[in-house]
């Protein structure tokens, strides 16, 4: 430690929800900090802004942070990604979903952490003190960002130390690494409690959408978002920042989309009697959500009363794989897109003697619907 016995930490802050929470939580536990912020050509560098606003509020309510804005826009220029080229558009979805790896810039982490060890040990050697390098990433970022989780941090930190003096001053401090956003928020909320400042300002200063609006509002389809708002629907509290639509539709959007990737990733099953094509018939086609596939068309389905879509046949293009599902303790057989390997639903025995027997019970939320024109 320096003479004034003060723990200090380097914080890139992206002006984002994790970012943010993790400067609370370094202020609440005593830490001096000094904050970078990178400028490489992103979308939304919006979030350069709200960093700022943030910064000055804390600053108003009596903390000294230090604050740089580095440039990094010619170099990043090189790199591709959604989050920067206008030609890639920003992918929507679930946050898990492949399309996402679109916003990934290559080699990011590791360029900011270079950055951020260099300047760590900088100012390790001036003040004669131990420096922490404080990221917000989480176990949200791990599936679709490699360079976010634990194993990259434990690989580059060694490869620094190896190739720099007086590298044992400086560690990585990664609260949140094994965290959700959930954790996040609920720590936050702790934070701002021992610094006595309102929760509500301080989020209503982030950004976590990559593709606000010229208003600057969230559009609440980004991955980013969804995971945002999904975050604070677990807390029991609805996020501070505007959206282009009323909270409760995007609430409603997010919850969608979270059900959706839970059934057809991950091969769940929404309640009976809640999908909005159980009790449907109007003239169309049904075709999977996911990849747009024809499965059924409407004169193939019937009313069951089983709770679900329930059709007596397949489309001839569908060609739906069947596969044996033993879960839950029973032996059933499983129905997925032969596109692209959604899962549907499953086929039973028990439909109309005409058509073979065949009951294909299908979830709503897996099929989109195109009406007859």
């Amino acid at each position: 430690m320096d003479g004034g016995g003060l723990m200090r930490a380097i914080l890139s802050l992206s002006g984002g929800m994790d970012s943010t929470s993790l400067l609370i939580n370094l202020l609440s536990n005593g830490y001096e900090v000094s904050c970078i912020s990178f400028d490489y050509g992103q979308k939304h560098k919006l979030e350069l802004i709200k960093a700022k606003n943030n910064i000055m509020f804390l600053r108003e309510n009596g903390h000294k942070i230090d604050h740089k804005i580095i440039d990094l826009t010619s170099a990043m220029n090189l790199l591709s990604s959604a989050l920067t080229d206008p030609k890639i558009n920003i992918p929507e979805g679930h946050y898990e979903e492949d399309q996402m790896k679109l916003t990934v810039v290559p080699n990011r982490n590791a360029i900011f952490s270079s950055i951020l060890y260099g300047y760590a040990i900088s100012l390790s050697n001036l003040h004669n003190t131990d420096v922490q390098i404080a990221l917000g990433v989480h176990s949200g970022d791990h599936t679709i960002y490699p360079d976010c989780r634990p194993e990259f941090y434990e690989s580059i930190n060694n490869s620094f130390s190896l190739g720099n003096w007086d590298s044992e001053k400086v560690s990585f401090y990664l609260p949140f690494i094994e965290g959700n956003k959930k954790y996040i928020l609920e720590d936050a909320l702790k934070s701002c409690q021992i610094l006595g400042i309102s929760f509500d300002t301080i989020f209503a200063n982030t950004i976590t959408s990559y593709n606000p609006d010229s208003k600057g509002r969230s559009s609440g389809k980004s991955g980013s978002d969804v995971e945002r708002i999904l975050a604070f629907h677990s807390i029991g509290r609805i996020d501070p920042i505007e959206y282009v639509k009323p909270w409760e539709e995007i609430l409603k959007n997010a919850l969608e989309i979270e059900l959706r990737h839970h059934v057809t990733r991950n091969n769940g099953t929404e309640r009976g009697f809640t999908g909005k094509y159980d009790d449907h018939f109007d003239e169309g086609e049904y075709r999977c959500y996911n990849c747009n596939i024809l499965l059924f068309t409407s004169d193939m389905k019937y009313n069951s009363n089983c709770g679900w879509p329930a059709f007596h046949s397949e489309h001839s293009d569908a060609k739906i794989k069947k596969v044996i599902d033993t879960s839950h303790g029973m032996k059933r057989v499983e129905v997925r897109c032969s596109q692209c390997d959604s899962h549907l639903g499953h086929i039973f025995d028990d439909g109309p003697n005409e058509y073979g027997n065949n009951r294909y019970c299908i979830n709503s939320i897996s099929l989109d619907f195109k009406e007859n024109k």
